[in-house]
């Protein structure tokens, strides 16, 4: 069911004005991660988020607003000790969001976490130096191995450069998506921070994900964050004794509502290590999307430009160029690629004509 602030926020994405939409979708993606460690913000946040989204006041405003808010009050408790947390760490990610830039590098994810925590915990942006265990809902209070601390960074350095050198070229997006899965779960069993993982992860992991040219639906991490960090356990714990796997199944899931809206039921007590009827329940459902819809066919780029063009039918191709980041020549290759394999054509000519999906997504 959803939160009151989201019914809030969903009414600047109903109003249909672009700027709006995006500074929305930012703030609750910022809000809902925060459920990830049970925190909750707090009425005044989202009074400032709406304001920020309203126009009334920048990003930079907010933060200070925020900060103001929580350096004149005397009487915190520990419930107001987590809604600053919360409040605080919520405008960062809806800046950090809000921002172009990003560097694909394990110093982007140190950098990150520093942005998000700094003030908030000593060790923001700092490689942890000692081990971590966590006791976890899904698995019964048990724990994932995370990394030793003193192979943190090889391993950073190795994980990041074979995803560098990864071509996802070719492959189609059922394929890209186990990939991403691999990636992420790998990345964040490795815990390089004390706290803080699984928001930061979150925020970088969405970054780079539009590095690939295409919007990221950020609905599903406001809407499911919890199931995102549980995904992530599940992705990298093991009971053979018990006949417990590491699968990367539920994170695809995840994945799938995030970059095509494949609208599968994302539900906690399905991971559960004790949890009867998961394999039947998950894959039944995974298998239900794919016959009826031909995006798992799909290839990264081709799914960018398609989403693309269902934003904006008239745009062109140097727009499109530039929204991926792709050279005009490849994407006037592509999209001609595309118009023979039956996935788009070019409606009323080339100069005032519009472009028209043929698959849906």
């Amino acid at each position: 069911m959803n939160k009151y602030w989201e019914l809030e926020l969903n009414e600047y994405i109903r109003q249909g004005e672009p700027e709006k939409i995006d500074k929305s979708d930012a703030w609750k993606t910022a809000i809902g991660l925060q459920d990830v460690d049970g925190l909750k913000t707090s009425d005044y946040l989202i009074e400032t988020a709406k304001e920020h989204i309203e126009g009334k006041i920048s990003i930079t405003e907010a933060d200070k607003r925020i900060h103001s808010y929580y350096e004149v009050r005397k009487d915190r408790n520990e419930i107001e000790e987590d809604s600053k947390e919360a409040d605080i760490v919520s405008v960062r990610i809806a800046k950090l969001l809000g921002e172009k830039t990003f560097q694909f590098s394990p110093v982007e994810w140190q950098n990150i976490h520093r942005r998000l925590f700094e003030g908030l915990f000593s060790h923001a942006g700092k490689i942890r130096n000692y081990n971590i265990t966590k006791k976890e809902w899904i698995l019964k209070g048990d724990t994932v191995m995370y990394a030793s601390f003193d192979s943190i960074r090889a391993t950073l350095d190795y994980d990041f450069s074979q995803e560098k050198n990864f071509s996802y070229e070719g492959l189609t997006i059922d394929e890209s998506v186990r990939h991403i899965a691999k990636f992420t779960s790998g990345i964040w069993q490795i815990h390089p921070f004390g706290e803080g993982n699984t928001r930061s992860t979150a925020v970088f992991i969405i970054k780079y994900l539009k590095t690939f040219g295409f919007a990221v639906s950020n609905e599903t991490f406001a809407e499911n964050s919890w199931y995102f960090g549980n995904a992530l356990v599940r992705a990298n714990y093991n009971d053979l004794q018990n006949g417990v796997y590491a699968t990367t199944e539920f994170l695809e899931l995840f994945f799938e509502n995030l970059l095509m809206n494949a609208g599968h039921e994302l539900k906690n007590r399905y991971m559960h290590i004790d949890f009867e009827n998961e394999s039947a329940t998950q894959s039944a459902n995974k298998n239900v999307s794919k016959c009826q819809n031909a995006t798992l066919e799909l290839s990264l780029e081709e799914l960018a430009i398609i989403n693309i063009l269902n934003n904006n039918p008239a745009v062109t191709q140097k727009q499109i160029s530039e929204l991926t980041g792709k050279s005009e020549r490849t994407i006037k290759r592509r999209t001609v690629e595309m118009q023979e394999k039956g996935l788009i054509t070019r409606e009323n000519g080339r100069q005032m004509g519009k472009w028209k999906v043929l698959v849906k997504i």
